[in-house]
């Protein structure tokens, strides 16, 4: 693993690994390298320090991979784990499952069978191509096993549930017990609208400047806890932001937790916010013409807005909690069956 959310989506599988007795190697590629992006969420989360660690650091798909595959592969030759894990849709992922099967390692897939089934986005390429190299796919919705069904891929496929619904419901009651950001930052619940922004299609010039344009018509506060990639290019590309955002440096689990379920509204293009809003019954706006997590949007709770700052504004102006919230993703208790199956399973 190597980013903020693999680090969330692995905290209740690896506690159910130590719980089950399982040995438990982690392998950090250094794909975030910022504290506030990595350190931070060993602590925070409970999870064991990585065995090993890269320095992938950022650069070009390609160059990610070339730096991240030396070095799993080395691992994973050395350790002869009885499966490889990976997790969601990332670099770190592809690099993961390569390296893994390159090295015969068998290669187990969280959150396999998603599709946004635009393949402008390098994530969706990431998840095909894993799936394709997987053994054991560890599905989060029934919509993620029929994905698989229709690219002919029906062996070793399993719905467990999602192992995000898993971490939210340990760890939301906790952010709500320790985390005191709302009153340092001087906001009351229901007083503010949360933006999260950081897909490589989002944070260039045209689509920032779009967005900020959305921004300036709001006529609520909005907090902006900026990912540094999306920092940087908004001072690379010189995109003023409206005086209503207010920009923030990247947070733990904890008080980013505490701000989704103040806030009244999320506004973003990541993928797992649009759960965490849906979860904890705050309207999500997302950022993007398409999405892997539909079932929210048929929910009623989350509407695509891509960056047009029309719909934008009338997508926010729009939003509303509902009286119908439907139960997604599992029960909460995705990452048992996941070591279940680890341990079980013959990957022979």
């Amino acid at each position: 693993m190597g980013n903020r959310p693999q680090f969330i989506k692995s905290a209740p599988v690896s506690a159910a690994l130590r719980a089950g007795g399982i040995d438990e190697v982690v392998l950090h590629t250094g794909q975030h390298y910022d504290d506030e992006l990595s350190a931070v969420f060993f602590e925070e989360l409970g999870l064991p320090e990585p065995t090993y660690r890269l320095e992938a650091g950022s650069g070009s798909h390609a160059e990610h991979l070339a730096r991240m595959l030396p070095g799993i592969e080395e691992v994973v030759l050395s350790t002869r784990p009885a499966w490889t894990l990976v997790f969601g849709d990332t670099n770190s992922t592809l690099a993961g499952a390569l390296a893994a099967a390159k090295a015969g390692s068998p290669v187990a897939h969280v959150e396999s069978g998603l599709r946004s089934f635009d393949r402008t986005m390098p994530e969706e390429v990431n998840r095909a191509v894993v799936d394709q190299l997987s053994r054991l796919l560890l599905c989060p919705s029934e919509r993620a096993v029929d994905n698989l069904r229709t690219e002919g891929i029906t062996e070793g496929v399993h719905l467990v549930g999602d192992v995000m619904l898993d971490a939210s419901r340990l760890l939301t009651p906790l952010a709500a017990e320790r985390s005191q950001k709302l009153g340092e930052l001087g906001v009351s619940p229901g007083g503010y609208l949360l933006l999260t922004l950081h897909r490589e299609s989002n944070v260039k010039a045209e689509p920032l400047v779009r967005v900020a344009r959305a921004l300036a018509g709001l006529d609520e506060a909005v907090l902006f806890p900026a990912h540094p990639r999306t920092r940087a290019a908004l001072e690379r590309t010189r995109t003023p932001l409206p005086d209503n955002v207010r920009l923030l440096l990247p947070l733990g689990y904890l008080d980013f937790s505490a701000l989704v379920t103040g806030a009244r509204l999320v506004l973003t293009d990541s993928g797992g916010l649009q759960k965490e809003a849906y979860w904890q019954k705050v309207p999500c706006v997302t950022l993007r013409e398409e999405t892997e997590w539909p079932e929210t949007v048929e929910a009623g709770w989350n509407q695509l807005a891509g960056t047009d700052p029309d719909q934008i504004t009338t997508a926010v102006a729009c939003a509303a909690t509902r009286d119908v919230h439907p139960a997604l993703y599992g029960n909460g208790r995705a990452a048992e069956e996941i070591v279940r199956l680890l341990a079980t399973i013959d990957p022979a």
